[in-house]
């Protein structure tokens, strides 16, 4: 026997889950498969109010590129055993790397790890699953050239392509990853290698400049999907501005969420501010300070509105923190300032400037994202409430004032009934907001797991009544938000999946998508 794996896949004996195993191991190496119970911890930690048995794992498999990957869905195919590509697997409010159904082998693609061209004319790149942020972002200063990109928070260890694919969001002028994506590889369940726009002709060299191709466009089916493994990614890169000029306003209540959307949705639309602008609240930006919650805040429920306003007094932290910035020329940035002086004075804000942000680790990593600096800073978050657990919360908003208040009432409300803080902030498409609630909560509290699950349940279904639909979630709750978006979308997904993976071997259960 050489598998010790203690959660089988769903209808394969030990015996046939054996065999398995040594024919991924002639095609990987028997390194790069692992069975044993304590070499798969990694994989098995979760951060949900699930137990950690719902999503574990029989196996890792990892390939080092394309060809190992055809020959390993040649044989999860013979047995029909359900794998589940991940690419650094730091995916942490929404899942980790932990399979969504119980017994799949995960197939860790962090082997693949080339950064395979960058084109610093065209300020494009074209990497592997495996590569990091931290990576691109040393290669670029390794290599001395003027390029950014767009990263999510934190961001150090997680990976462009993990995070395209789970259609993520970043702080630059390019934070909507998907949309500057350009070209994808991918593995389809029966071996085939499609690469989507120009990337399908022989000899193209427009593969990552121009995204459509011919025909109907593919590349969105295979993010927030099961459709195809991604094994190559496009993306654009933005020309270092000469003038960068981040800010931070600071606003003292709550209720100024409103006119402080109303003031900004205008400078977004018309791109004077052209990057995705974060609306912190307090408790969004005490852990990172960082402010210890038992020093404002002991026994059970939620922190109350008058400890809040402490914090804020006590840590020189606005009710809402806006973070935004500005780039370009410096003829262009003096310009633009001083219609954002004029709009601070006439909300009631406070601007904060990079130099006098010095000092405030909140800010410093604030800023740092918003040039596309990878960092770890927003892991502060974590300390807040201790115990390990975090299930991020995630409806679309649009970017009306009275739309983002109701918001937010709605979620603290629900909050405080389990006795959980608000720790949210709005991230400012052109015209829509991500609304991002982080629920902290103590993994090894087993009432406040209970609670926890009770909580999001509660807020998922309360904001699905008033049409506020997830824009990511989880993989506890997939099929729960995938239903919320009604039976018509589901059953065309199921027909994608059953055209294109049969045996339903590639993530069966992602983003509620199976057969």
């Amino acid at each position: 026997m050489v598998s010790k794996s203690k959660a089988l896949p769903k209808g394969i004996s030990a015996a046939e889950f054996d065999k398995a195993v040594r024919e991924l191991r002639a095609i990987v190496g028997d390194e790069y498969v692992i069975v044993d119970d304590d070499k798969l911890a990694p994989y098995r930690k979760i951060m949900m109010p699930v137990p950690e048995a719902q999503h574990e794992l029989s196996a890792s498999v990892m390939p080092d590129g394309v060809e190992q990957i055809q020959r390993v869905m040649k044989v999860v195919n013979k047995y029909r055993i359900p794998v589940y590509p991940i690419s650094t697997g730091k995916n942490l409010g929404y899942g980790s790397a932990a399979p969504v159904q119980r017994g799949q082998i995960v197939m860790d693609l962090r082997r693949m790890n080339r950064i395979i061209e960058v084109d610093p004319e065209l300020c494009t790149a074209l990497v592997e699953p495996g590569v990091t942020y931290q990576q691109l972002y040393d290669y670029l200063q390794e290599h001395k050239l003027p390029l950014w990109f767009s990263c999510p928070a934190p961001s150090a260890i997680a990976g462009p392509v993990g995070n395209m694919v789970d259609r993520g969001v970043g702080y630059t002028p390019y934070g909507e990853h998907f949309l500057f994506s350009c070209g994808m590889e991918v593995v389809l369940a029966d071996g085939k290698v499609l690469r989507t726009g120009m990337g399908a002709m022989e000899n193209s060299n427009t593969w990552q400049v121009f995204k459509w191709g011919y025909g109907p466009t593919l590349d969105g089916i295979f993010t927030q999907s099961n459709f195809g493994v991604v094994t190559k990614m496009g993306m654009w890169l933005m020309p270092a501005p000469p003038d960068y000029r981040p800010f931070c306003i600071q606003y003292p209540n709550e209720a100024d969420i409103t006119k402080i959307v109303e003031a900004l949705r205008p400078l977004r639309i018309a791109m004077v501010i052209p990057n995705a602008v974060v609306i912190a609240h307090t408790l969004w930006e005490a852990p990172c300070t960082p402010v210890k919650r038992a020093d404002y805040h002991t026994g059970p429920g939620a922190i109350s509105d008058e400890a809040v306003k402490k914090i804020q007094k006590d840590h020189n932290i606005g009710a809402w923190n806006v973070y935004a910035g500005l780039y370009g020329t410096k003829e262009t940035n003096d310009a633009n300032w001083k219609i954002i002086e004029a709009v601070a004075a006439a909300t009631g804000g406070k601007i904060i400037t990079q130099e006098q942000s010095k000092g405030s680790k909140a800010l410093e990593y604030r800023f740092d994202l918003m040039k596309g600096k990878p960092n770890l800073g927003e892991f502060g978050l974590y300390n807040w409430r201790g115990g390990g657990g975090s299930i991020w919360f995630a409806p679309v908003s649009q970017a009306k004032g009275a739309e983002t208040l109701k918001q937010m009432q709605m979620a603290k409300t629900i909050l405080a009934k389990y006795g959980f803080d608000y720790v949210g902030e709005f991230i400012v498409g052109w015209r829509d907001m991500h609304h991002v609630i982080d629920l902290l909560y103590d993994r090894s509290n087993p009432e406040q797991m209970q609670k926890a699950y009770a909580c999001y349940d509660e807020l998922l279904h309360t904001f699905a009544k008033e049409g506020y639909g997830m824009y990511r979630a989880n993989t506890a709750f997939a099929e729960k938000v995938a239903a919320t978006y009604g039976p018509v979308k589901r059953d065309v997904e199921k027909r994608l999946k059953k055209a294109l993976d049969p045996n339903n071997i590639i993530a069966p259960g992602r983003c509620g998508i199976s057969l």
